[in-house]
Parts: structure tokens; sequence; C-alpha cells
């Protein structure tokens, strides 16, 4: 569905502070994959993710998309075909319109946007819908400003509004980690039926092993911009975090050096 082949992706190509980010990443996305990305800092994770979503353009190799080449496709292209949810909270949504006018935004992504026809009342209805699956009683406060809610309530809209229109692809870079534990496990949960039950063709970067093995049907990890472990079935099934942690010192020689990584 989604491939890429010999991705090569330079920071800062030809000074002195030349970084190479990507180093050849091949990987192939089936249709429906919930697909865990981890790795130490610097690693590539955000990159990677950054790099299918046109936010950078890699100097080497091809990107495509159900049989269609996208390497040069702008971001606000590819933005009609995917949905992304950041880190930071702020990110997903505009803080000066409300909560009915975001859904309004997001409902139309891939056509032309603007606000001239207003939210309808029929447009409530869908909205209020939508909105009581997060269960957070926000389907009362349709009209209230998105700025007024806290970080987790604002995250779980964000990742409610990238799945309202169906991308083919869904992309979460660390989606969790500016929240509470409280707040990341309800998102985490969110996450896990949005997905599940709409079969949504998913790239989760997170820091978390524990995450990382719970969730989805396949794992990969990234080491200096390669892909160096891609597992899944029955084996990712059957992992546990020492598993994780032996499988990379097998590959790499080296033994791994975010402690972040193990936290649950």
């Amino acid at each position: 569905m989604l491939e890429l082949k010999d991705i090569t992706l330079y920071f800062h190509k030809g000074s002195i502070n030349e970084v190479r980010a990507l180093n050849n990443v091949s990987l192939t996305i089936n249709e429906g994959d919930f697909i865990t990305v981890i790795g130490s800092n610097g690693a590539g994770k955000s990159t990677l993710l950054n790099t299918l979503a046109g936010t950078h353009m890699p100097q080497k190799g091809t990107m495509s998309l159900k049989g269609e080449i996208i390497t040069t496709w702008p971001e606000y292209k590819r933005a009609r075909h995917m949905g992304r949810v950041f880190q930071d909270p702020l990110k997903g949504t505009c803080s000066t319109l409300s909560i009915e006018q975001n859904m309004a935004l997001a409902r139309r992504r891939g056509k032309i946007r603007g606000l001239s026809r207003g939210v309808t009342g029929e447009d409530r209805k869908i909205f209020a819908k939508e909105v009581k699956k997060i269960g957070l009683g926000l389907e009362t406060r349709l009209a209230d400003s998105i700025g007024l809610l806290s970080g987790g309530q604002r995250q779980a809209l964000t990742l409610l509004m990238a799945t309202m229109v169906r991308p083919d692809i869904l992309l979460l870079d660390e989606h969790t980690a500016a929240l509470d534990p409280k707040t990341a496990n309800q998102t985490l949960l969110l996450t896990e039926h949005l997905v599940t039950s709409q079969n949504l063709t998913t790239l989760m970067v997170t820091h978390n092993m524990n995450q990382a093995i719970k969730l989805g049907n396949r794992l990969i990890m990234l080491h200096q911009g390669e892909i160096i472990l891609d597992i899944s079935g029955e084996k990712k099934q059957a992992l546990s975090v020492n598993d994780l942690l032996a499988q990379f010192y097998a590959v790499k020689g080296e033994e791994f050096s975010s402690d972040k990584m193990l936290l649950t």
C-alpha cells in the first residue's frame, strides 16, 4: 500500500554539520498494518514520519502510495491521504476556533476549506456523535473555544479529527509523550479503539517498549537512521522487553542506550 525504497535523507548536506538521518531505508507498509516504531533519541523515528508526510524531502530513494509515486509530492498534497497527530497537543488544533469549527475543518480534509457556510445543526449532530466516542463529555461543549481544553482533551480531539475522514495512513509521533500517565493511558486506549475498529493503516512512534510490544501487529526498530528490526505476527506477540533488548544487542553488538524506553 505504501512503499519506501532506499530512502536516504541528509540534514545540512555538504556542510561540516552534515547528518545522515535516514540511510537506505526500505519499508513496505501493508493495508491495515498497525506498526509501532521504536529507537533511541536520534535514531530517525520522527524523521521517518516527517519524510512520509512530506515535511522532509529525501535526497535519494522513492516512495509510492497505492502504486503512485509520491516522492516529490508536497506536504499539502500528501495531507489529503494522511492523518497526523504530533507530540505537542497544541499542534493539532486551532486555539482560537471552537471545537465544532475545528471539526468542520478536519471534516473537509482534501477539499476546499472555509467556514463561510458555517456549522449547521446537522453538522453539530454529527460532531456530537463523533465526540461522544472519546468519552470526555465534550459533546455538550461544541461551541467552546478549543483553547479552554486540557492537553489531554485536545490530543483526544486531534486523534478523533485525524480519523474523521478515513486516511490512507495515520501517523502518530509520540502523541502521548506530553501527557500525564493517566491521560496518556486513556489516549492509548482511544488510539487502539479507533485504529482497530476502522482497520486503519498506522505508524506509531513511541519511546515506550512495553507500548510498542502491546499495540499493533508489527514492530520496527530504528538505529542511526536504519531499520535494524522488523518483527510481526506471533513473534511480536511473544516478545518481552528483554527479548527486544537482546535482539538489538545481537544485531548491533552494543547495549541499548535509552533508559526512557524501559518505562512502563
